[in-house]
Order: structure tokens, then C-alpha cells, then sequence
């Protein structure tokens, strides 16, 4: 395993690495295309001498990962304020990890959530949720459903929405896991009671543009993508995953995945099929999207019931066909990293030893975090796992997956987070 190194002169290495593709900000969860794919390049080989970290901080509590905009980077943690345990939404400085400043949330308590004493589920806790980035703006979405849009250069709020007072709110045992998603003008959450649990907010003064739909959220964070030619929002609910029209919020098509624990990945899109995954028994499918005379349909293609095949919340990515992904998560320490056929189910092959983490592809790889703060670049390939390069680069519990922007990995525990140059070679 190589060894966490802090470089003091990197340079680029011919041979051991490769020019960066054109990068850019990550500016919300899993990304700018809501898919936790990076088109930037990164070195397949890593030096023995160790990875270049640019910083490490402590950041005390939380499940989220990062989004980097103007020149900040963005998380939620718990802390201490005013005698109470707090979420609050953080700013570092992208280059120094220092912080800029620091915006409360509200209460932070989570009933039989990340730390709730089972066997190899310790470690910590805290917010579930990843703010977004959008021109100036910072909005986060705590996870008793109160929505911030903040300043991104102070904090300072310019609006908010508490959904639970205003909107008749339901909230899930563990708490709400999803974080707002910013496309086009608007912002999109879940939460709202009956006739508005959907819901869309102007993104620059919060006023209520459309609200919709009648079901109770999941964990799962929705996505923004476009199937047969016209762009559409996808929340994965309760009854499974409902595709609306971003501007009115008219409902497109619905595919049921149905559960009541909640306990669901974000959904995945590849052309017109859509994947979704649910846990604690109720497994994982896919859909064919179809429009004909002016209607939708959603027609499922197959389905794989239980835990073995499901998901979680560590949300897969699909590439040229495939799904890679971290199932069976009960498994804390030890679930494996899996590829399936995506147009079968098919699994392809399996790799035990990675925990519920995350997958991130970046360069037609995978870029996989351990729960245990391994960092690992295993080929995205159907035909078996190829394991490139590993580091253990943080301490403390990792349920999420990592950020990546100009050829700088961004990740996060329940006890730290660190900025990685990937694109710096070994010490002179």
C-alpha cells in the first residue's frame, strides 16, 4: 500500500503521468452532470514515494462529501454552539484547507443512524447532506429539511425554507440523507407534505415555483438528466422513482421501487434506461424509458430483489453499459465493489473489502473510497476487477464518495478532510 506523503516540490513525471483533460469545478453531489463522472485525466500509476497532499483538516462529524466552487470547497459537520450540537455548512479556502467561514444548520440528532453502536457501524456520525454550488450562492439542505441558500463569500443568508413548517414536511427515521440539486434557475428537494412532496425553489430569492406529488422521501438525492432528447428532474420516493418536467414540475413517467425504511441510492442514468437501488430487502432495477404519441412510460427491463444486489446509498456510476457500485452495505468494513451487466443485471464480477464508501469515475476509471479511508483506482472494466493504485489517505469513517476538480482528489471522514494533487509526482 503506498504511503499519504506531503510533497514540498511536485512536478510532472513522463511516463508515470499524464497531462490533465480540460477540469472545472465540482459543484454539487456527484458532480456537475449529477452522474459521479469526471472527464479529467489522472495518473493510472502512483508513486512509491507517496501521493501530494496539499492539506488535511479536521472536520468533526459527517456522511458529506465536498462541492468546490469559487475557489472554496463545501461540507456539512456537526459542532457544538450554544450548549447544542449544530449542523453547520463550512467554507475552506480550495487551496489551503483553511476555514472562511461557518454557517449553523440547526439541531443535529440522528436516531439509530451512523453511530448507533452495531456491530462495525461506529465511528461517528453527523450530516448526511452535500451542499451545492451556483453562481456566488452555497445551498444546503440540513437534514431536518430546512434549506440555506448562503452567500458564498460570507455565509450570510439570503434566503431559507424551513419544508417542515412551511410545506407540512416528513421526515425519515434516519433523518433526511439528500442534497439539494441546482439545474438551470431552479433548486430541487424533497420533503413536502401531501399534493407537495416534490418541490422546486427559485434559486435566487427561494419563492416556491411548483410543487407536486403525494409520497415520502428516501435518502437518495435527485438528478437532473436528459432521456430521448428533453431534460427532466428524477426523485427516487418511496413508491420508487418519479421523472417530472423541471419548469412546471408535470409528472413524466413513475417506475415503482417500493420500501418504507427509505434507504435508497441516487438514481442512475445511461441513455434510456434507469437504474435505481433501495435497501434492506427491497433490491435493485432498471427501466426503459419510452415516449410515444406525446406519453411517457417506464417499462422495466429487470430486477433483482434483497440485500445482496442493492445499493444502499452509496450511489453506483455506469459506464459504457456497466454499473459499478458498492453493494450489500450492511457488511460495514468488508461489502464488495461490483460490476453488472446493465442492460441484464448480470453481475460481471465482485471484489469484497471495501465498505459502504463511494465510487467516483474519473478518466474511464473507477475512483473508489473505503469506508475505512482507502483511496483505490480499479479499471472500469466488465471483464474482471484490476485494482491500478491504493493509498490510505484519511482516519475516521468514510460513507461517501470523493470530489474531484483540475486533477485535485477532495475527501472527506467522519474525522477529516484532505486535498490531493494527483497530477504532482514523487519528491526530487
Amino acid at each position: 500500500m503506498i504511503e499519504l506523503k506531503k510533497l514540498t516540490f511536485p512536478v510532472l513525471m513522463a511516463g508515470s503521468f499524464c497531462l490533465p483533460a480540460p477540469g472545472g469545478d465540482w459543484p454539487q453531489y456527484r458532480g456537475p452532470n449529477h452522474d459521479g463522472i469526471s472527464l479529467e485525466s489522472i495518473p493510472t500509476k502512483w508513486p512509491d514515494s507517496g501521493l501530494t497532499q496539499v492539506w488535511k483538516t479536521p472536520l468533526r462529524n459527517g456522511f458529506s462529501t465536498f462541492a468546490l466552487g469559487g475557489g472554496k470547497v463545501y461540507t456539512l459537520v456537526a459542532r457544538e454552539i450554544e450548549g447544542a450540537e449544530q449542523e453547520v455548512c463550512v467554507a475552506l479556502d480550495a487551496a489551503s484547507g483553511q476555514e472562511v467561514w461557518a454557517a449553523p444548520l440547526g439541531i443535529a440528532k440522528y436516531d439509530g443512524g451512523g453511530d448507533s453502536g452495531a456491530k462495525g457501524n461506529d465511528g461517528g456520525d453527523g450530516p448526511r447532506s452535500t451542499p451545492a454550488y451556483d453562481e456566488g450562492r452555497v445551498y444546503a439542505y440540513s437534514s431536518r429539511l430546512l434549506l440555506k441558500c448562503l452567500n458564498a463569500s460570507d455565509g450570510k443568508v439570503i434566503w431559507s425554507c424551513d419544508l417542515i413548517k412551511e410545506h407540512a414536511g416528513r421526515n425519515i427515521h434516519w433523518e433526511s440523507a439528500a442534497s439539494p440539486l441546482v439545474d438551470g434557475d431552479l433548486v430541487f428537494v424533497a420533503g413536502g407534505g401531501a399534493g407537495e412532496s416534490l418541490l422546486a425553489f427559485d434559486k435566487t430569492d427561494g419563492h416556491v415555483v411548483w410543487k407536486e406529488e403525494d409520497d415520502l422521501i428516501t435518502q437518495a438525492t435527485p438528478i437532473a438528466a436528459t432521456i430521448l432528447g428533453e431534460r427532466q428532474i428524477i426523485f427516487f420516493m418511496q413508491k420508487g422513482l418519479v421523472s417530472v418536467a423541471p419548469k412546471t414540475g408535470a409528472v413524466l413517467w413513475h417506475f415503482p421501487i417500493k420500501g418504507k425504511p427509505g434507504a435508497a441510492s441516487s438514481p442512475v442514468v445511461s441513455g434510456d434506461v434507469v437504474y435505481g437501488s433501495m435497501a434492506y430487502g427491497v433490491g435493485t432495477a432498471a427501466c426503459k424509458i419510452t415516449k410515444a404519441d406525446g406519453g411517457w412510460s417506464a417499462t422495466e427491463i429487470w430486477k433483482l430483489p434483497g440485500n445482496k444486489d442493492a445499493n444502499h446509498w452509496s450511489t453506483p456510476v455506469a459506464i459504457n453499459g456497466y454499473i459499478y457500485g458498492i453493494f450489500d452495505q450492511a457488511k460495514f468494513g468488508t461489502a464488495p465493489l461490483k460490476c453488472l451487466d446493465l442492460a441484464t443485471g448480470e453481475e460481471k464480477w465482485s471484489q469484497d473489502g471495501f465498505g459502504p464508501g463511494g465510487v467516483t469515475a474519473v478518466g474511464g476509471n473507477l475512483l473508489v473510497l473505503s469506508d475505512t479511508g482507502d483511496l483505490v483506482l480499479v479499471q472500469a472494466s466488465p471483464a474482471a476487477y484490476t485494482e491500478m493504485a491504493r493509498a490510505h489517505v484519511l482516519t475516521g469513517k468514510c460513507w461517501n464518495s470523493v470530489a474531484i476538480s483540475n486533477g485535485h482528489v477532495y475527501a472527506r471522514s467522519t474525522k477529516e478532510g484532505v486535498s490531493l494533487n494527483l497530477l504532482a509526482g514523487p519528491r526530487l
